[in-house]
């Protein structure tokens, strides 16, 4: 009798608890964009941390800021860079679009005639079912006035209203949040450690801490790996394909900001970057770029952006990704291609702090299963190691 009692009790514990994680799985999936906004606040600082410690170190006289104004500082310089990388980049990039003359289409197509004669052939030739007579140029063109079809500008009014309103609205809930992240370094353990039971609640704490340092390191890495990428690849463009500072600035901040991708965004900013380039040198209403051929000028963007990559990948990513998180290398590269396989490229920029979320967990609440010893062995190799700050 007694232990058909426990067993009851054992499965009305089960029950009740898959009950309470499908219950905090509905709540938040309908509070997902207040979550939203807590998870991108919890970003920004993370980033703001580093400045905001650094702050604490400045004193006048003996006599130190309060915490409040220190935080406001922090947040406002976070804010205020990617509100000055905004300003500076979004009108280039408009400039670049606007440069981009439709009515010099018909002269970009004489001026490479050669080449797209060749490569409509060629196209032809391999896909059978695009018919005789397919030409490339035309079907791009077909794509772009759809685009711009008027009908639908009706549709993108609406849509940009709603956009704006909801921008305003996760804006200010952002940095409403974020203040006091930055302000009280505890808050969010707190939050965490009130819904943990008492036992775990040590654990938990230690859990957040490394969590919290790690994230911080590698979202750092990320913004500078970002700005680095965007200084090669701007360097470059400007002085060796001659696009002009505008230019070269736009199309290099384009794919700095797909260099969050790991691995992927690389690729896919070079294939951008070489397009936006070929679309500037032949069909803006002002020359732009060094005077060669279609097949060198393509050569040559092709060249800088595979540059840039090589040292993305040699010197970056080794540093950003592997010491950030003081994760091995190949572990990471595992979970970029599980997750990328699962997900699609998209869902790999928050592959590598998910994992880390995890890696932490793991190691700090199931730290005794042999698996997870032999994959972090030392606990250096997961803790915040106060030392380092």
């Amino acid at each position: 009798m007694k232990a058909n009692e426990r067993y009851t009790d054992k499965l009305a514990k089960y029950i009740l608890l898959a009950a309470g994680i499908g219950i905090a799985a509905a709540l938040c999936w309908f509070f997902k964009n207040v979550l939203i906004y807590i998870l991108v606040a919890v970003v920004i600082s993370l980033i703001a941390k580093p400045i905001m410690v650094s702050l604490k170190k400045i004193s006048i006289k003996g006599r130190k800021a309060p915490d409040w104004l220190l935080a406001a500082l922090s947040l406002a310089i976070v804010m205020g860079v990617l509100t000055a990388v905004a300003y500076v980049i979004v009108p280039i990039v408009s400039g670049i679009i606007k440069n981009i003359s439709m009515s010099n289409i018909e002269g970009a197509a004489k001026s490479v005639a050669i080449p797209l004669a060749n490569l409509n052939e060629y196209l032809r030739n391999s896909f059978t079912s695009l018919g005789s007579d397919f030409r490339l140029e035309i079907a791009v063109l077909q794509e772009v006035q759809k685009l711009f079809n008027p009908a639908s500008f009706s549709n993108w009014i609406g849509s940009a209203a709603s956009f704006i309103t909801s921008l305003g609205v996760g804006l200010f809930s952002v940095v409403f949040i974020g203040f006091f992240f930055i302000k009280d370094d505890g808050l969010f353990t707190e939050i965490v450690c009130a819904l943990v039971p008492d036992r775990h609640e040590a654990t938990t704490e230690k859990a957040i801490s490394d969590i919290g340092h790690l994230l911080s390191r590698y979202f750092t890495g990320v913004m500078i790996e970002v700005a680095g990428v965007a200084l090669i690849n701007f360097l470059g463009l400007f002085l060796v394909a001659r696009l002009g500072i505008n230019a070269a600035l736009g199309i290099a901040f384009l794919t700095g900001i797909f260099n969050i991708i790991p691995y992927v965004g690389p690729l896919l900013g070079g294939a951008l970057g070489t397009l936006l380039g070929l679309i500037l040198k032949y069909s803006s209403a002002t020359p732009v770029g060094l005077d060669v051929n279609f097949w060198i000028f393509t050569s040559i963007l092709i060249a800088i952006f595979c540059f840039t990559q090589l040292v993305d990948n040699f010197l970056y990513q080794p540093l950003i990704y592997s010491t950030s998180i003081k994760a091995k290398p190949l572990e990471i590269f595992i979970v970029l291609l599980i997750v990328g396989h699962i997900g699609g490229p998209m869902s790999m920029i928050i592959a590598i702090p998910v994992y880390t979320v995890f890696r932490v967990i793991a190691f700090r609440f199931f730290g005794h299963i042999k698996a997870i010893k032999r994959l972090i062995p030392d606990e250096k190799l997961i803790t915040s190691n106060e030392n380092e700050e």
